[in-house]
């Protein structure tokens, strides 16, 4: 067995742009001295610069895109792979799951593990050729990988049920930096005085991409019941294409009359100046494996309303609510109830946001993750041995 510093991981990811499995691979790199990591993008998008500079991490980019199959770039990943000589490959995300699994084998890798940060995929709204790979994955399961890392509970049944090798999964659950995500009164009072909103007033949050499956239309039905039935509030969007440029978004929320109340705010790199600002953060999806920004809230100390997807309900505890998909009615009550108890008993409210960050200190810190998947590769290398 090699020492720890000589280790090297090579990460093949679809993508950089910021996102779920995006973070939680740059936390991953970022926060683990001891092994030597490479990442491979499929394809040449941005990063913000955030694995640049990083002592222990290298990042290559190709040029993979569309839906046609480009031998030149598949020859240039073999090519990578064969250099970089590593000790194990960990691929993210379907694409890079099945491409990176399968020309990982070719260039002579054994210890193939990858990472699955989905539960459902939803017909109408997922991609065909993402239900397509899925299919396809689960028949390589049984060929490719040594072990196939959930992010959640609820994925990996799902996943398995759909064929996925049952004796190859293994759950690491996501971690968070709890000292950048911590409660801060003067970042959230930053962001109110940004957004002209009174210190006093109840902020609804929102963060995440413009998706069929984030169902940001229940959310903006809840926002509209709360609206004509005399709450007073105000509600921020904030993530890829929730801005004003999003025609669809900007007309639904102008035709419920929520224009004056909704702020959009599009992408951010000041996630938790936003979580300190909000009152209530609300998760709407009808599909999610182990939504980060359910944790990042709460380790704000904001306490959490959740559609019943993935494994929120498990994040969650007793510190928040948990309603049925597709159900704005849930939504409206449980905002109202979240509401009054801010109102009519402050010290219980305070207390629910303290047990909100103690759950994510004690449950799902960075430090926990990054010790798990180090386990996960290096016990499974030990048997190699």
């Amino acid at each position: 067995m090699n020492k720890g510093s000589s280790i090297k991981i090579l990460h093949i990811i679809s993508g950089l742009r910021s996102g779920g499995a995006e973070n939680i691979l740059y936390s991953l790199c970022q926060n683990d001295k001891e092994y030597r990591h490479v990442i491979i993008s499929l394809t040449d998008t941005e990063d913000d610069g955030m694995m640049h500079n990083k002592e222990n991490v290298s990042v290559h980019k190709l040029n993979f895109s569309g839906r046609k199959v480009n031998l030149f770039e598949l020859f240039k990943l073999y090519k990578h792979i064969r250099q970089v000589k590593p000790d194990m490959v960990q691929t993210w995300m379907i694409h890079a799951d099945t491409i990176g699994g399968i020309v990982a084998r070719l260039a002579g890798v054994k210890n193939i593990f990858w990472s699955v940060h989905y539960t459902n995929l939803v017909k109408g709204k997922s991609k065909r050729s993402t239900i397509l790979l899925t299919k396809i994955n689960a028949f390589l399961s049984h060929f490719i990988p040594k072990k196939i890392i959930y992010c959640a509970e609820k994925s990996r049944e799902v996943q398995e049920s759909l064929g996925f090798k049952k004796t190859k999964g293994v759950v690491v659950q996501n971690g968070y930096d709890v000292e950048c995500f911590n409660q801060n009164t003067s970042l959230g009072s930053k962001f109110r005085n940004e957004l002209d909103i009174h210190p006093e007033g109840f902020v609804i949050g929102y963060v995440g991409s413009y998706h069929p499956l984030k169902d940001q239309a229940n959310l903006i039905e809840a926002l509209s019941l709360l609206d004509q039935r005399g709450f007073n509030f105000y509600a921020v969007l904030a993530g890829t294409n929730l801005d004003n440029d999003n025609n669809i978004l900007v007309s639904l929320i102008r035709n419920k009359g929520l224009s004056k109340r909704v702020h959009l705010l599009g992408s951010r790199n000041d996630i938790p100046s936003i979580m300190n600002g909000i009152d209530l953060f609300i998760l709407s999806s009808i599909s999610e494996a182990f939504p980060n920004v359910l944790n990042e809230a709460m380790a704000c100390g904001t306490p959490c309303i959740s559609t019943d997807v993935g494994d929120a309900s498990l994040i969650l505890g007793d510190t928040g609510w948990i309603v049925p998909t597709k159900d704005s009615e849930s939504l409206y009550s449980s905002v109202i109830k979240a509401a009054q108890e801010k109102e009519s008993n402050h010290r219980l409210w305070l207390q629910r946001g303290i047990a909100c960050r103690q759950r994510i200190v004690q449950k799902f810190s960075l430090e926990k993750m990054v010790k798990k998947y180090k386990e996960v590769w290096v016990n499974h290398k030990k048997h190699q041995a």
